[in-house]
């Protein structure tokens, strides 16, 4: 059975409308969509841990979740409109206290930004694309829509990556696009 992790955005959880609808969609698959961790550094190494024990066929992320899913090295890899600038989204990454925009799985409904968690997303930033192998290049895809007005980061994708595609629509996923785009090229990709 194939397995498949996906990492949501910023300010959201494991229990979005994207995960449900991959859920609907990849019925034989086992889909995984934990709750991602504020603070990039504990963020980055659960990931990685997590990527390890389960060893899924594919990992896809969303903005946020597009950034950390990049640095999954030796997996298959799909970012949907990844955000490898957050720390430049000064309206996005700021310091505050924020609503959840789903309910995480262990009940919190609200996350704070420290300048701490600022500085964590500057390092991580910085050193991100370290350690891309040529399987990596050949195994990473980029997904920008074209009306995306909240991160376009295709410039940033495209110089250490080859596969790139298009799709119309926004920032956020619909159901149309996770039909007719991500769960065709998700099959694609993991059948090779």
């Amino acid at each position: 059975m194939n397995k498949l992790i996906y990492f949501h955005g910023f300010g959201s959880s494991g229990e979005g409308s994207t995960v449900k609808t991959l859920q609907e969609l990849l019925r034989d698959w086992v889909v995984l969509a934990p709750d991602i961790p504020v603070d990039p550094k504990e963020a980055l190494h659960f990931l990685k841990e997590l990527s390890q024990k389960e060893q899924p066929d594919v990992i896809v992320g969303t903005s946020m979740g597009g950034m950390y899913a990049q640095q999954m090295r030796g997996f298959k890899r799909v970012c949907v409109n990844p955000a490898f600038d957050l720390p430049q989204h000064k309206d996005i990454l700021y310091e505050g206290t924020f609503e959840f925009l789903n309910t995480r799985l262990n009940g919190e409904t609200t996350f704070t930004i420290t300048p701490e968690v600022i500085s964590h997303f500057e390092e991580m930033e910085a050193h991100q694309f370290d350690g891309i192998t040529d399987e990596d290049r050949e195994n990473v895809y980029g997904l920008f829509a074209d009306n995306d007005t909240t991160v376009n980061c295709e410039d940033i994708f495209r110089q250490y990556y080859q596969n790139v595609i298009h799709f119309h629509g926004e920032h956020r996923l619909n159901r149309q696009v996770i039909e007719d785009v991500l769960v065709p090229l998700i099959k694609e990709i993991t059948s090779k």
